[in-house]
């Protein structure tokens, strides 16, 4: 344990960052999942289900949760895996 106030501080906001970083991190692995689950089922709001998990990755990266490239590369492979369920159906 810290003695130090300053660190107690710190340490305190980590933990707020954490929760906060946590819950932005399951959203993103969910609404990627609906997404991919919306194409593959041949949903009608595939797209919509799409276009919300694009928004969330680039939102979390704009928040600094996740990297920028990392945030691309989700992008890229959620897009792959949406255009090959649709050419499937």
């Amino acid at each position: 344990m810290a003695n130090i106030k300053s660190q107690i501080k710190r340490n305190r906001q980590n933990e707020k960052r954490r929760v906060a970083n946590k819950a932005v991190r399951s959203e993103l692995r969910t609404r990627t999942k609906s997404a991919v689950n919306a194409a593959e089922t041949g949903a009608e709001n595939s797209a919509q289900a799409t276009s919300l998990a694009m928004k969330r990755i680039d939102k979390a990266a704009n928040k600094g949760v996740i990297h920028r490239n990392a945030a691309a590369r989700r992008k890229s492979r959620l897009a792959k895996r949406v255009n090959a369920a649709a050419a499937a159906q």
